[in-house]
């Protein structure tokens, strides 16, 4: 997609995107670790894509966004929405920023800087 098009959709859009571009990366990395029964995967994969944990990986890439990545987060954060009753709304705000920097950048056919900030979540979440 083009990316002025891309800026023009609303941030609750890109992290609806955002949020399965991440999934999956977290899944392929689970699987890259080897067979494992489904439920295992899952209990897993949760403990990345949960709002507490997609907050904290926004802290690790603190400072390593470009720009445009830090505005476009910043778009998403700062969105109305209505977070879940179990989610923390501060955690649950910068999730939903990191899912529209993961949507936007996925539009933008930006796969490789996608993939390089996923991994540096990976490498650095506890």
């Amino acid at each position: 997609m083009e990316k002025a098009a891309v800026k023009q959709m609303s941030p609750l859009a890109l992290a609806f995107l955002g949020d399965a571009a991440f999934e999956l990366r977290v899944r392929e990395k689970l699987l890259e670790q080897g067979n494992a029964p489904v439920q295992q995967l899952h209990r897993k994969a949760v403990r990345f894509v949960c709002a507490e944990a997609q907050s904290r990986a926004v802290e690790l890439l603190e400072g390593m966004l470009t720009e445009e990545e830090a505005q476009v987060f910043k778009r998403g954060r700062n969105t109305h929405s209505h977070p879940p009753k179990n989610a923390d709304v501060a955690d649950y705000r910068r999730a939903t920023g990191l899912e529209t920097l993961f949507g936007y950048l996925h539009l933008c056919g930006s796969l490789d800087r996608e993939r390089e900030l996923f991994e540096i979540i990976w490498e650095k979440m506890p």
